[in-house]
């Protein structure tokens, strides 16, 4: 069905709200996770939508102010989805390192095997050079891309502390090579060199279980007050909590492409020619210089509360050759 495919990294550059749509527990709000693993995760129909969203703004309007007429092309139709299907499929994006508070260091970047796991079997589906595997990990002790973030004791072997949590480290030059493999093609560009430079020597690897804890704990919960219009005051029962996912989170996913479709018997031989599938992927990344530029290396806003800065991710496209 897709013969083009592109991974796709997503970091967060602000708390990210893609809502699940239910409570758990005192969250009023909570953020959408995977059933199995509870990690987040954001799923593919909202990231679909958000970057239609995003070219309908970015690229030049057609007759009558019209949406760009590429963009049915590519999504598929807005009205009467019937008549044919867009050429571009966005998966959901899994997990790959989370932020976690670091007495030392300020914050560390927290992956685990699952995680790498998952990140080396998509980039190995995009025909992508993978010359590193996955490293394994012990409970309740931790391995270090290098030594950035580990407290020296004298009669035991260094610590790190994450959150409340004491994890004796050792450095894995195998995590270092990782880290520089996910840091040059995840946080590349000018832009991105100070969270490059962190991420290949603040990479660190937890076993799942302690990931997973992390995982599900280390999120950014806000509350929120509903103000009365009249009173200008708090409402009665108007305080809720909403989940986000907190910045400087890295999320990675695939990006798929077939052949462009058309609605049945409506093309002629006056008709511009159809996208291939490396070219749908070409025109939404890297775009085109007829001013429809792509947003590989952009931001894109993503969930919600979108009026409050939340959601900005900066979307990065590999081209399975890097």
């Amino acid at each position: 069905m897709f013969e083009a495919s592109q991974l796709v990294f997503y970091y967060a550059v602000s708390p990210v709200h893609m809502g699940a749509g239910s409570a758990i527990g005192a969250i009023d709000s909570p953020i959408q996770r995977e059933v199995h693993t509870k990690h987040p995760m954001f799923a593919g129909s909202g990231l679909k939508g958000a970057l239609r969203h995003h070219f309908n703004r970015a690229w030049p309007r057609g007759e009558g102010d019209k949406p760009n007429g590429l963009i049915n092309r590519i999504f598929g139709p807005d009205t009467g989805a019937s008549d044919f299907a867009g050429a571009l499929s966005l998966s959901d994006a899994q997990l790959v390192a989370l932020p976690v508070r670091s007495l030392k260091g300020g914050f560390a970047y927290v992956t685990s095997p699952l995680a790498l796991a998952r990140l080396h079997r998509l980039a190995t589906q995009t025909a992508m050079v993978v010359d590193w595997s996955v490293p394994a990990a012990a409970a309740d002790k931790a391995s270090a891309a290098s030594t950035n973030l580990l407290l020296d004791k004298a009669d035991k072997s260094k610590q790190l502390i994450l959150e409340a949590f004491e994890f004796p480290t050792e450095v894995d030059d195998k995590l270092t090579a990782i880290a520089q493999w996910i840091a040059s093609r995840a946080l590349s560009g000018d832009g991105n060199s100070f969270f490059a430079d962190k991420f290949k020597t603040d990479l660190v690897l937890l076993h799942d279980t302690d990931f997973a804890h992390f995982a599900r704990h280390a999120m950014v919960v806000e509350p929120h007050v509903r103000i009365d219009d009249d009173s200008g005051t708090a409402s009665d029962g108007g305080l809720f909590y909403v989940e986000n996912l907190p910045p400087e989170t890295l999320m990675v996913g695939l990006a798929q492409a077939s052949i462009e479709r058309f609605k049945k018997n409506s093309r002629s031989t006056e008709s511009a020619a159809l996208l291939d599938a490396p070219e749908v992927l070409a025109h939404v990344f890297a775009g085109q210089a007829n001013g429809l530029p792509g947003i590989g290396g952009k931001l894109l806003q993503i969930g919600g509360d979108a009026t409050t800065g939340r959601g900005l991710v900066m979307v990065q496209s590999v081209h399975s050759k890097s």
